[in-house]
């Protein structure tokens, strides 16, 4: 009779099975976690939730499968919105994170992607924990009770800690431990949570003598992540007191650009002594402040370093106190003026006898320091009856003058000029000139001939022109008429002063309508004269593909298509087809078809290269490329073997080297594959060829067993196909070595003491089971030397067959040890070495002989990793080719059997 005993999914390597063909699989993906995890929750909520201390090194590692490789990209949500990666860790395995900080904390996901199926995504959520230190604020009130005369003076302390996960909070006076109900002068309050995150109050009712003393504040997430408790001290005295300052500044400051100015603030009151801050209007002060204690200094003032700056004064004792001033740097900038020609009697000209208008506006800092005067001809100008000077009118715009002349006469034709000054002097004025003459007219706008439409070709430099006549002249806008699209500068209008709007390298997003237009200031406050210039973009033919590549076999047909997608001018006229720099068809493009072919009948070795197809209008040409070869396609490592190294000798290692082939029909047969190998930093290759017997089908797993590699060097493998055309395209990995590592499991032993069978389980299609027996065989009055009569730690199994049974394979008909025979009253020890190469089981069967003394016991079964060192004489052991991992099978046994005897 037959008895199986069998250890199922024992030991897992996370090796696939490997067979001859079907490897190409859709990606598998799952996270692990290294660096300095606090802990890692596998399941809450249906999320994993990797926890780690604010500081420290974030890993996560991505374990994929499938093939070819995939290609893998880490992403994140939550967390801040500035917060990215390293460039070189997106597309990592490993996402690699130094000093993780609190707003790095969010849920990250990999996922993997190689074409086949849909893409693989796993995600874990990091919790960043932290503890800041604690903050005591202290807040008095004082009210006067009703129809009593006394005063009740009540004190809170505030206490708050920013903390993940929630801190908790205790009081102490002294070395006295605060509670609620303890004294009855103290109330605390359950906390509460503001932005600054959860508060605890402690309240101190009518203060008494005793209530002047030391208060601890210990914020405390309970050794969370190894982070220790922190605490803060408030002294609390009859003299505590919220801070108060005074700026001996005056508001505002005005000064001139290039001063130097100093803003000083000093403490008035305040117990504790406050601590002073500046601040400015932009949370930052200026790059050259200098501050020194309550004293900021800004050197050489500028015109941007203007604005309102803030003294903040703070010792945690009510609200801190906050004082502010402006500094105002004086500046005179941009002027501009507009003539307006009798505004009352809608006339656009200048007129004998009419009114003229003449405005000039300037921007000032501060704008109340801003004067104005007039100049005729370089002599002061004062207002009278016909000459009218007003300033600030404020029907119009701040900042600006106006010049009226009534009645015009000849003699008021001159020069007119607005001379803008700020008050106090140290800036230099500012003025403009205007003239007014019998040839000062209105401005016309015309488009040169010639010169709308305009034709141009992508890439030129092109200059669209409005004539602008009149005087004086104006500055003329520019802008799109045909569409709400920005000019070449990015805005919606631009300026120019000589009626040219210059664009370089222009697009074929520029064609279209341009509108140029008068503008009202420096001319004729009148109706704005505009005209049109229509800019039309030639481009060379857009067509597709722009580069392709194509690759076939000796004899075989290859048909290259270029096609044209847009065009302009739209008609094409002509194609070229280039192999190299030669000239192989060309002629007139059918205007019917929008794509030209052109076809190798028969590939050889001479019609391998580089085809262009120019497709021609008359801006250019468009170029299709085509890469035509006969080279193989790389092959593609195979990675999904768990680390397959092996080691059967001290100094070296092996490494089963495992590759499918990409598209091996599409060229010619391979016949072979060059292998190169070099020891990494080294220049040197080492090469050899493999032979392939037959066509390598698609997905089919070829393997080659590199050997003699020397530990722990690491080697660059190059992997090259070889057809008749010669070699295809090479493929490239790195060996690392590296001891061999089960993850799941390093020892597995089972005594049968805790457990019946430990993970073994009994094998549903024997004779019967093994069974758990502590004892002597039976009545050892009927059969006396059959097995020990106690185990070797106090029970008692044995064995006679040991079978390797590996995943996706049936179990090895010859036995890896096998043993015989009557081994009399004790416990031998049996050691064997098995190799295998994915995840295995491990069958112990016994086989017994007829009647009472043919019984078996097995005890102490171990498998770990390693060599097996001088193994017993009289075990039996299949021999195996090098392979992934050498387990080692101790088994303890005691055998009863009669030789020859199933």
């Amino acid at each position: 009779m037959d008895l199986i005993f069998a250890v199922l999914g024992l030991l897992a390597l996370l090796v696939d099975s490997i067979r001859c063909q079907g490897v190409y699989a859709p990606p598998t993906v799952r996270i692990i976690h290294s660096g300095n995890a606090c802990n890692v929750e596998e399941e809450r909520h249906t999320e994993r939730v990797y926890t780690i201390r604010e500081g420290e090194t974030l890993e996560l590692t991505c374990l994929v499968t499938g093939h070819p490789r995939p290609q893998i990209r880490w992403t994140k949500t939550a967390g801040s919105v500035s917060d990215r990666f390293q460039d070189s860790s997106v597309f990592n395995e490993t996402l690699h994170i130094q000093k993780i900080q609190r707003t790095q904390g969010g849920r990250y996901y990999c996922k993997a992607e190689n074409g086949l199926g849909s893409p693989a995504i796993k995600s874990i959520r990091v919790d960043v924990y932290y503890l800041d230190d604690p903050v005591v604020t202290v807040h008095q009130s004082i009210g006067e009770a009703k129809e009593q005369f006394y005063y009740e003076r009540t004190v809170f302390l505030r206490c708050v800690a920013n903390s993940n996960p929630p801190v908790r909070y205790s009081w102490h006076r002294g070395r006295e431990v605060l509670t609620q109900g303890s004294d009855k002068g103290v109330e605390i309050y359950e906390p509460f949570f503001t932005q600054q995150g959860e508060t605890k109050i402690l309240k101190l009712k009518n203060l008494r003598p005793q209530d002047y003393a030391n208060y601890s504040c210990i914020a405390s997430v309970r050794n969370v992540c190894g982070i220790p408790d922190r605490s803060v001290v408030f002294k609390l005295t009859n003299k505590t007191a919220s801070p108060s300052i005074k700026l001996l500044v005056e508001d505002p400051i005005v000064v001139n650009p290039g001063q130097t100015v100093s803003l000083v603030c000093i403490n008035t009151g305040g117990e504790p002594p406050p601590i002073l801050t500046w601040v400015s209007a932009n949370d930052s002060l200026p790059q050259r402040s200098v501050v020194n204690g309550g004293t900021l200094t800004l050197p050489s003032i500028t015109s941007d370093e203007a604005g309102i700056y803030s003294c903040v004064a703070s010792n945690n004792v009510g609200n801190p106190a906050k004082k502010s001033t402006t500094i105002v740097v004086r500046a005179l900038n941009r002027g501009r003026f507009w003539i307006t020609p009798d505004p009352y009697h809608n006339d656009d000209n200048i007129q004998i006898g009419r009114e003229v208008k003449i405005s000039c506006q300037v921007e000032a800092t501060p704008p109340e320091e801003l004067t104005f005067s007039w100049l005729k001809n370089g002599r002061a100008l004062r207002s009278s009856e016909r000459m009218v000077i007003t300033q600030t009118d404020p029907d119009i715009s701040p900042g600006t003058t106006n010049l009226d002349i009534i009645d015009l006469k000849f003699t008021d034709f001159g020069t007119y000029t607005c001379v803008a000054a700020l008050k106090g002097g140290g800036i230099p004025d500012f003025s403009i000139d205007v003239n007014i003459s019998s040839t000062t007219v209105p401005p016309n706008l015309t488009v040169p001939r010639g010169k709308s439409p305009l034709v141009a070709r992508e890439g030129d430099t092109v200059e669209l022109e409005c004539l602008v006549s009149g005087k004086p002249k104006p500055i003329i806008l520019w802008s799109r008429a045909d569409k709400e699209a920005p000019m070449p500068d990015g805005s919606m209008q631009m300026e120019s002063l000589d009626g040219v709007l210059r664009i370089v390298n222009v697009s074929r997003d520029m064609g279209g309508s341009y509108r140029c237009q008068t503008s009202q200031y420096n001319g004729f406050n009148v109706k704005p004269r505009e005209a049109m210039v229509e800019l039309i973009v030639q481009y060379p033919p857009t067509v597709e593909p722009v580069f392709m590549e194509m690759r076939q076999g000796l004899g075989r047909p290859v048909v290259m298509t270029c096609r044209v997608l847009r065009a302009h001018p739209s008609r094409v006229l002509r194609f070229e087809w280039l192999l190299s720099n030669r000239l192989l068809h060309a002629g007139a493009f059918d205007a019917q078809k929008d794509e030209t072919e052109y076809t190798i009948r028969s590939l050889n070795k001479e019609g391998w290269g580089e085809y262009t197809c120019n497709i021609i209008n008359e801006a250019g040409a468009g170029k299709c490329t085509f890469q035509v070869t006969g080279k193989a396609y790389p092959p593609e490592f195979y990675y999904d073997t768990y680390s397959p190294l092996w080691q059967n000798r001290p100094r070296v290692y092996g490494f089963k080297l495992q590759w499918t082939q990409m598209n091996p029909s599409a060229v010619d047969r391979i016949i072979a594959y060059r292998l190169g190998i070099r020891q990494m930093g080294q220049q040197r290759w080492w090469e050899t060829e493999i032979p392939v017997n037959a066509t390598p089908n698609k997905g089919e797993l070829m393997t080659h067993n590199l050997t003699e590699l020397i530990k722990p060097e690491s080697y660059e493998i190059r992997l090259t196909p070889i057809t008749r055309f010669g070699e295809g395209d090479s493929a490239i990995r790195i060996i690392t070595y590296s001891p061999p590592i089960n993850p799941h499991l390093r020892e597995f032993h089972c005594s049968f003491e805790e457990e019946a069978i430990c993970m073994f389980i009994q094998d549903k299609n024997d004779d019967f089971d093994w069974t758990q027996h502590s004892a002597a065989t039976r009545d050892t009055k009927y059969t006396p030397n059959t097995g020990p009569s106690a185990d070797r730690t106090g029970s008692k199994q044995g064995t006679l067959n040991a079978f390797l049974k590996q995943k996706g394979l049936t179990a090895s008909e010859a036995p890896v040890w096998s043993l015989s025979g009557n081994q009399g009253d004790r416990w031998r020890q049996a050691k064997v070495s098995i190799h295998p190469t994915s995840s295995f089981q491990v069958i112990l069967e016994g086989i017994r002989g007829p009647g009472i003394e043919g019984d078996i016991a097995i005890d102490d079964v171990t498998l770990e990793e390693g060599g097996c060192r001088d193994p017993p004489p009289n075990i039996s052991a299949k021999a195996q080719s090098p392979s992934i991992h050498i387990w080692l099978l101790w088994v303890a046994l005691a055998l009863s059997l009669l030789p020859g005897q199933r």
